[in-house]
């Protein structure tokens, strides 16, 4: 039987490989992949406690927290393609030397 521990351990891992993603990453589009991992582990936790605490409302905000995330890639990835276009490189150490 998988618990309330499993889904935590398994969102507390989702959560530290998306923290060592953003820390360790420079390429502007891994960031933004490292950053939908770490609300995929949060969500993850939220869906988890609601399930096993028989409250529906934490997958209320998860549904919120999923139309944020979608809003929050496209205008990601708008702003990653207008700097690649802008600058030609996506590499944030380059980026941040560079100015407008």
């Amino acid at each position: 039987m998988i618990g309330l521990g499993h889904y935590l351990l398994l969102s507390g891992f989702l959560f530290s490989v998306g923290v060592i993603g953003i820390t360790i990453n420079r390429n502007v589009l891994k960031i933004l992949l490292s950053l939908e991992l770490l609300l995929a582990a949060s969500n993850l936790s939220f869906v988890a406690f609601s399930r096993f605490n028989g409250d529906y409302a934490g997958q209320l905000i998860v549904f919120f927290v999923i139309l944020v995330a979608a809003a929050e890639v496209a205008i990601g990835l708008a702003i990653v393609v207008l700097m690649y276009r802008h600058f030609s490189t996506l590499q944030a150490d380059q980026l941040k030397d560079l100015k407008w």
